[in-house]
């Protein structure tokens, strides 16, 4: 069964989800972050302006089939077939289809923005609703 975190309180999504991707391709893991086509751009041109020691491999889900299979990390504004099953990112509003096949579903939260985060309220029910067990972690508290 996947395994669902929320994380809450974050002051700057885009900014978070680049660490988090810097974080889990340290790691070793493979990361698609999913999101509105405009908001990737924005988070690819972030990927792009970050320091060389942080620099993060990654590319959109349209590249070419080589250059999936090497990138760590993927954008897609829709999971379809994207190459990698093993950590999904969600910046979008809605739960996103097909989710399951993930070992890990990382749900992001405004600190400040009502609208996303009743959305993510939407989202933890439906998770909840169909029995999983969600991990709940406050960015504030552990200092972003």
């Amino acid at each position: 069964m996947t395994e669902i975190a929320f994380h809450f309180n974050a002051p700057d999504k885009l900014a978070y989800a680049c660490r988090f991707a810097r974080k889990v391709q340290r790691a070793g893991a493979q990361l698609v972050i999913l999101a509105p086509k405009p908001v990737l751009v924005d988070l690819d041109r972030m990927l792009w302006s970050v320091s060389p020691q942080d620099f993060v491999a990654h590319c959109f889900d349209d590249a070419d089939e080589d250059q999936l299979a090497v990138s760590p990390v993927v954008l897609s504004a829709e999971l379809g077939a994207t190459p990698h099953q093993d950590v999904l990112l969600n910046l979008g509003a809605q739960v996103p289809a097909a989710f399951e096949r993930f070992s890990r579903l990382i749900e992001v939260v405004s600190s400040t923005d009502e609208q996303d985060r009743g959305q993510a309220r939407l989202r933890w029910k439906h998770y909840a609703a169909r029995g999983y067990a969600i991990v709940r972690h406050d960015l504030v508290l552990k200092g972003g």
